[in-house]
């Protein structure tokens, strides 16, 4: 490490996707890059990401090292992942001293071995939390949440992650800070949808089990065996390790209620054209620390139908802004759907409101101002322990 005081955040992301947390990163580069801080970044592989990040300047770094999945939740699994933690920590620690950073910036709780080796290199770091969820059990919480205390800040990106946070490591509460997500909006202003048959309903995010994506179509079925020309585009791609799952959606949009109903559109970037296309877009999540998809959503003035879980509740106001449904309720859904399609006054005034609250709550601007000053306060601490 060198004397004189680092200009230089150290990023490290648990792949090179472009999905919700990695944008939020993207986010974070932009602001940071804008004050004129270095960035590096470290993902295990190369990917979409990659090509964005260096058009915002910065620099890659790719390391192996292991992302904590739900998948190595049991004995096989939890020996092979100690076994890589203990195999990559020397690596993760080469590239801080090499890289030399005022701190690393931990995206996602999926990479504590970043918080044990930042420690470990008496280099602060903080933490973005973007996954906090309370229907995982407490203990599972817990051991989630334990390692967040090697970490100088802890961001939350919702009041939900944040008290799911608390809820299991009080002493986090002081460490922690609530930073809401920053949405960037599509650059024209948005139009209403245009009225057609048949009505499209889109949904947006992963397509894994988690996401509820099968309720979707089964809601979209209950509503053409009523006799409703509805149709379903699905905007996301596999997570690794659910390629079974798309299979399962595939097998079932060929039953003879969805068959030339359901369109597969893989990961969409930009998202406004498949927005554009959508009547109203359904969040069928089991669960959410917050979702970007449900806000740009509403930035393109389309009703929202979410599930009632932590983070829709931060985005969505029920008879307000979107309408809740209870998780895993085909009915429901359905049910909330066929409203929103048979009350386009209903519909417009909710999209509207949500459009209102959206920009308000979520602008890019308040979350530049807000993580880039969390990071200056870190570095700052750390420069005056030095001296």
């Amino acid at each position: 490490m060198t004397g004189k005081p680092s200009t230089t955040v150290l990023i490290a992301n648990p792949a090179a996707d472009v999905y919700g947390s990695d944008l939020q990163m993207l986010a974070s580069v932009s602001a940071l890059r804008a004050e004129g801080w270095r960035v590096v970044v470290a993902v295990p592989a190369d990917g979409q990401l990659v090509p964005r990040l260096r058009d915002l300047g910065a620099e890659i770094e790719f390391v192996d090292f292991p992302v904590l999945r739900r998948a190595s939740a049991n004995p096989t699994g939890l020996a092979k992942l100690a076994a890589a933690v203990t195999r990559a920590l020397p690596r993760m620690r080469r590239l801080i001293k090499r890289v030399d950073p005022a701190l690393v910036y931990v995206n996602t709780t999926t990479l504590p071995w970043w918080l044990l080796a930042s420690r470990s290199m008496r280099v602060p770091a903080i933490c973005h939390v973007h996954e906090a969820e309370d229907k995982d059990s407490r203990m599972v919480r817990k051991v989630i949440t334990w390692p967040l205390r090697l970490a100088s800040a802890v961001v939350a990106n919702g009041r939900s992650a944040f008290d799911t946070m608390v809820a299991v490591e009080p002493r986090l509460s002081g460490k922690a800070q609530i930073v809401y997500n920053g949405v960037p909006a599509a650059s024209h202003e948005p139009e209403e949808p245009a009225r057609r048959d048949p009505a499209r309903i889109v949904v947006v995010g992963r397509l894994s089990p988690r996401k509820g994506v099968h309720v979707a179509l089964e809601a979209v079925s209950t509503l053409r065996a009523q006799g409703r020309d509805v149709e379903i585009e699905l905007c996301g791609s596999a997570f690794e390790g659910y390629e079974w799952y798309v299979d399962q959606l595939r097998a079932r949009a060929r039953d003879p209620h969805l068959a030339g109903a359901v369109t597969f559109s893989g990961y969409c970037s930009p998202i406004w054209p498949a927005l554009a296309r959508a009547d109203l877009v359904v969040a069928p999540s089991f669960g959410e620390s917050l979702g970007n998809a449900v806000v740009e959503a509403q930035y393109a003035l389309r009703p929202v139908v979410a599930t009632s879980v932590q983070g829709h509740l931060e985005t969505v106001t029920h008879e307000q802004t979107g309408l809740l449904v209870p998780v895993d309720d085909v009915d429901a859904l359905a049910a909330a759907i066929a409203r929103l399609l048979d009350d386009k006054e209903l519909a417009g005034r909710l999209a509207a409101e949500a459009l209102r609250q959206a920009r308000r709550r979520f602008s890019t601007e308040r979350y530049d101002q807000e993580i880039t000053g969390l990071v200056r306060r870190v570095a700052d601490s750390r420069r005056a322990l030095a001296h």
